[in-house]
């Protein structure tokens, strides 16, 4: 039995600077709003909450893992702890899976959780940084890309598994 596992985190030194500069910006205007208040408490409790709400939530990204498993009984995957039991995929249910280069921002729009609109039918998408995908047709006729970094370990266990899909 062979199986592959991987754990990605949106830790891109870009992706870190984006949230410290929004942060910053946050905190900036805050502090100007801040300067404007009354002497009145409900506001300035107000405005203490909402810094710390932004703090915790830009925080808690960093918490966020994309999980991805596949083993003999299909394919798992999701954001961990957003989605605490993974997405799991039954080898019965898919009609291709192979692994692919994608454009993130042109294909879906960025990163994270992402559902493409667009008229090539490209489906739902689940990364946090890259080019590489593990593309899944479903029989349904509908897809999920799952992003990796590993794309030698995910081409070695899709062929293990190849007579999965070839002939359902």
């Amino acid at each position: 039995m062979r199986a592959f596992t991987e754990e990605q985190r949106f830790n891109n030194a870009w992706f870190i600077l984006i949230m410290v500069f929004t942060f910053c910006v946050i905190s900036y205007l805050s502090y100007t709003s801040y300067q404007t208040l009354s002497e009145d408490g409900a506001e300035i409790t107000i405005l203490i909450l909402s810094d710390l709400f932004t703090f915790i939530v830009l925080g808690a990204i960093f918490f966020i893992k994309l999980k991805t498993k596949i083993n003999e009984q299909g394919v798992s995957y999701g954001f961990w702890p957003l989605q605490a039991k993974l997405k799991h995929i039954p080898w019965q249910e898919i009609q291709k899976i192979h692994l692919r280069e994608y454009s993130p921002i042109t294909e879906y729009g960025g990163w994270g959780y992402r559902v493409s609109f667009s008229k090539n039918g490209h489906g739902k998408a689940y990364n946090v940084s890259g080019t590489t995908g593990i593309q899944i047709e479903f029989k349904n006729g509908k897809k999920t890309l799952i992003g990796t970094q590993q794309k030698e370990a995910v081409a070695q266990v899709l062929k293990t598994y190849a007579h999965k899909t070839e002939h359902a």
